[in-house]
């Protein structure tokens, strides 16, 4: 987490290029969130135009973002419903990342000294989210933070700190509480035959 304009990688001039970019946005957002939900193929190819990297995420609206080019997902994925994405900066997920309802990823941010704050500026730091990690319903993680593979978040949890790979992390803030010791997990082959008849419906 960020204190001063010096501590964001991403600083935008707030001007109405931006909000117009919020806008147009917001209009594909409240198309996607308002589609049938048989409606599938159109849902797709809307998060299509929405997200930087698509890649096969299933995402349950609705879904909240700012700018949708910033978000971008390695190879499938799973965000349930009420998901917020502040995408002022970029915000990278692994593989197979689980993303339980109402969770809010957050990379923008604000500096505390209010000479600085009331500057017309958006700010944000990145934030990369490892392979097969879930986050638990109603968690909260802010700008710069990242998340190591295989990770689990409890739900309810603001995460402001770095949580390393492996570990079951929860809480406010967010600390590791022990390492997490995984079996072994199907082949890839394995995998694909398990989720074949779900992929096939191209949700």
């Amino acid at each position: 987490m960020s204190h001063k304009i010096s501590d964001f990688e991403v600083q935008l001039t707030i001007n109405p290029e931006l909000f117009e970019s919020q806008t147009q946005m917001k209009e594909k957002l409240y198309d996607f969130n308002h589609a049938r939900p048989s409606q599938h193929a159109l849902k797709a190819k809307l998060l299509g135009d929405i997200l930087g990297s698509h890649n096969g995420a299933n995402i349950v609206p609705p879904f909240y973002c700012d700018m949708g080019k910033n978000i971008h997902f390695a190879e499938g994925g799973f965000l349930n419903s009420g998901v917020t994405i502040l995408d002022i900066a970029p915000v990278y997920f692994g593989r197979y990342v689980q993303i339980g309802p109402n969770v809010v990823i957050s990379t923008a941010g604000h500096p505390l000294d209010i000479a600085e704050r009331v500057l017309p500026l958006a700010l944000g730091n990145p934030i990369h989210i490892g392979d097969s990690v879930w986050i638990g319903a109603g968690s909260v993680v802010v700008d710069g933070v990242t998340i190591g593979a295989r990770s689990v978040i409890g739900a309810g949890s603001i995460v402001t700190k770095d949580i390393p790979e492996d570990c079951l992390a929860f809480g406010n803030p967010c600390k590791v509480i022990r390492k997490l010791e995984h079996g072994e997990v199907p082949s890839e082959a394995e995998l694909y035959e398990m989720w074949k008849p779900m992929i096939e419906l191209k949700l």
